[in-house]
């Protein structure tokens, strides 16, 4: 490894915000010397409390974060924030009260904050995500704190490699409601409704319990917090829960199961988005791959049976 990059990765180690930057840059922009400087940081995580919410779009998880931050610097614990977001609240499409909220730790050095967007791109820009989490910890922070757009996304699936998920909901929301119905609330440790002045606060909780009665029951029960985050209201709350489910993993030995779990899915995500970009870079140009995909058109071939025969190819 060159010189340059030794130091990069003592600069980082050592908590160096702008190393920190670079080096998340590095990986964003798939440049060898950023996954060569992963592989020379790896050793050093695993001990940062990794934390994820998820949920859907204007149900306040950017203001909840910024509170969220506000309680952990004062707990004197430094903070990275990733926030993977096709309109990040920390770029574009931010409104000015969100800028006015989070500008309080732009200048704070125990507070660190990246924007990722997906750019529209399934895979890469969540195989960059997981290696800018992981060198966030690297770096020393000791709360490290997720945000994304919805739940099993293939772009955003980082939120599948916390230690705690925790899902935001919004009173008298559509997409709250479909969130309930599709099935994720198998997905969170602990439900966050913001935005509790609104009037269908205590709907949406009944809600919530309704469905969850209706699932599995394990030794840990899914606390329901109810937050208004712009004025810091219940956000002491929901500390204590995280806390407390954190000394419940850590009780129970599950937090090395999780995280486990959680680096082999990470392993494969980025071995899958690999090898789909090199499938679709040897079969781009093939002759036979472009008239099997004419026979598809003309209905003389099924996808799945096209599909199958371009694999076979592939590792022939």
């Amino acid at each position: 490894m060159p010189d340059t990059e030794g130091t990069l990765a003592e600069r980082l180690l050592a908590g160096d915000r702008r190393a920190l930057a670079r080096a998340i840059s590095l990986v964003e922009d798939d440049d060898p010397e950023g996954w060569a400087l992963v592989r020379e940081v790896y050793p050093r995580t695993g001990n940062g409390a990794v934390i994820g919410f998820t949920g859907p779009p204007g149900v306040g998880k950017s203001t909840l974060l910024a509170a969220m931050t506000k309680i952990e610097r004062a707990r004197g614990h430094s903070v990275g924030v990733l926030s993977i977001d096709p309109s990040s609240p920390f770029t574009r499409g931010a409104l000015l009260g969100d800028r006015i909220r989070l500008s309080d730790h732009f200048l704070d050095p125990g507070v660190f904050i990246r924007s990722m967007a997906t750019r529209g791109a399934l895979g890469g820009m969540s195989e960059a995500a997981l290696q800018a989490a992981l060198l966030m910890d690297a770096a020393g922070r000791d709360v490290i704190l997720l945000e994304t757009v919805g739940v099993g996304q293939a772009e955003v699936d980082i939120i599948d490699h916390a230690d705690t998920v925790v899902l935001v909901l919004m009173p008298g929301s559509g997409d709250s409601v479909q969130a309930l119905k599709a099935g994720v609330m198998e997905i969170p440790d602990v439900i966050v409704v913001n935005k509790a002045d609104h009037p269908l606060t205590d709907t949406m909780v009944r809600e919530i319990r309704g469905v969850l009665s209706l699932g599995p029951r394990g030794d840990w029960r899914i606390p329901i917090v109810q937050t208004e985050a712009v004025r810091g209201e219940g956000v002491e709350e929901l500390a204590e829960k995280l806390d407390q489910h954190r000394a419940f993993i850590d009780a129970e030995g599950t937090l090395s199961d999780r995280r486990r779990r959680n680096l082999m899915n990470e392993v494969l995500a980025i071995a899958a988005a690999r090898m789909r970009r090199e499938l679709e870079a040897s079969v781009r140009e093939d002759p036979a791959v472009k008239e099997l995909l004419d026979r598809v058109v003309s209905r003389e071939l099924d996808p799945a049976s096209a599909a199958t025969t371009i694999l076979e190819r592939s590792v022939a």
